[in-house]
């Protein structure tokens, strides 16, 4: 495999060769060119990595080689090769984009690490662009949809992000709320600062303060080393703890001294240090219901209560699941790649009367899965496989313009399934037996036991 492409564009056919042998024994590909135009219809059949090019040309100068290579891709990387009287163009050539020049006769190691080192900084790049493209891709827009629901989400967010107030993000799993707590971060006042993120679920208490807090060396038994926590690694910048709830009731005093006092001590540590960090919060559970039963501390829910923003459940926001689905379909054919992809209007019948227990998380994913088995570039409804179907799947023959009698039916069927229990309907629904009351009653739907 080689470790590259390069166009030698020179005159004098001795250098030409020099050079050339010069890179096929350390495994480069050359291609020779005597002209600008015997250049440039080399540059289309031999796409080189690399062109280096004399200074002047019987047809023209580098510059011409120069303005033409760079105009079909500016990541090209050229190097001028000049007499000691044609500094004058190899300076110009270099203001016009090319990477370096060297004076002839060529000292052909010199040329060698030139060509090596032009070729690693424009890898680098591309890999720099291609990193910047994908984080581009991964901050998805966290209000994309016309629902009342969603609209309302975003004016809220755009007003809180401009300010420093702790934020508390409530939605179920899979709605976003990390996406959400990012973007606030990347729009608010600390955005040239680091985000820092954790998810607390299922972390034991020692394990989450060292992550939090940082330990001194021998502050345990395992602790062979000092550590640095991320409240210190966040400072000056944001904090995202991901189920909140989560946080056993030993640590959060610990956490809310951060918050109300901006100090904390390490693991093992005697002196208390001084950290500036906004705190996001997120969680999908019940706080006030936490509170009540004693496995949240009051204070501290107090203290995250400031601003909360809640993510609607995407069975509540249907009419967002075409644009949506739009979005992750364009970033699925740019991946892997391939054809551009839709949805057919049966195939967005279909996901519009999944109940979604995994939202927007669980829409991509039937997406990508979709997307990689499908035959065409339409999809169809067979191509959707839902892992968790639930018993409230509203049949294909059910209107979707009509998204309140849509909800009707999956309440009518999920109590219908539940023996008209409403506990056991709002579980087959995904959502609290609070929210299924005020649903029947909006709707005047009676409840009969089976």
């Amino acid at each position: 495999m080689s470790k590259g492409r390069v166009l030698l564009v020179e005159p004098n056919a001795g250098v030409r060769g020099a050079l050339r042998n010069l890179l096929e024994v350390d495994d480069y590909l050359a291609a020779e060119a005597a002209s600008v135009r015997v250049a440039l219809e080399s540059f289309q059949a031999s796409k080189p990595d690399v062109v280096a090019v004399a200074a002047r040309l019987p047809d023209g100068t580098a510059l011409d080689v120069i303005g033409r290579v760079k105009a079909v891709d500016p990541l090209i990387s050229c190097v001028v090769l000049a007499l000691s009287d044609e500094l004058d163009v190899a300076v110009e050539a270099i203001e016009n984009g090319a990477e370096q020049f060297l004076i002839k006769p060529v000292p052909l190691p010199a040329f060698l690490l030139v060509v090596d080192r032009v070729l690693e900084n424009q890898r680098n790049r591309r890999r720099a662009l291609r990193e910047d493209a994908r984080r581009e891709r991964d901050h998805l827009d966290p209000f994309h949809g016309a629902s009342a629901g969603i609209r309302r989400l975003g004016e809220q967010a755009r007003r809180v992000a401009a300010s420093e107030l702790t934020v508390l993000i409530h939605g179920e799993t899979g709605t976003g709320k990390g996406v959400l707590a990012g973007w606030i971060h990347r729009n608010g006042p600390r955005s040239k600062e680091c985000f820092l993120d954790l998810n607390c679920a299922g972390l034991s208490p020692e394990f989450l303060e060292s992550e939090l807090f940082g330990h001194e060396k021998g502050a345990f038994t395992s602790a062979v080393a000092a550590k640095t926590g991320l409240l210190e690694v966040a400072h000056r910048g944001t904090l995202f703890l991901d189920e909140i709830g989560d946080v056993p009731v030993s640590v959060q005093p610990k956490l809310l001294k951060v918050l109300e006092e901006k100090r904390f001590r390490r693991l093992g540590d005697v002196r208390e240090r001084q950290v500036d960090v906004r705190l996001i919060a997120a969680s999908h559970q019940d706080l006030p219901k936490l509170v009540r039963a004693q496995k949240f501390r009051e204070d501290l829910f107090f203290r995250i209560n400031t601003v909360v923003l809640e993510i609607p459940a995407l069975r509540e926001r249907l009419e967002d699941i075409e644009p949506l689905a739009e979005i992750f379909l364009a970033a699925i054919a740019a991946e892997f790649p391939r054809p551009p992809l839709r949805l057919s209007p049966a195939g967005l019948r279909k996901l519009q009367t999944y109940n979604w227990p995994g939202n927007v998380r669980e829409l991509k994913n039937v997406l990508e899965r979709a997307a990689l088995l499908a035959k065409g570039d339409e999809l169809e409804p067979d191509d959707f496989v839902f892992q968790r179907r639930r018993t409230t799947e509203i049949s294909a023959v059910v209107p979707t313009t009509d998204l309140v009698e849509s909800e009707k039916v999956l309440i009518r069927r999920a109590l219908d399934d539940a023996g008209g229990r409403v506990a056991r309907a709002a579980e087959a629904l995904g959502i609290s037996r609070s929210s299924l009351y005020q649903k029947l009653r909006r709707y005047g739907i009676s409840v009969s036991r089976n």
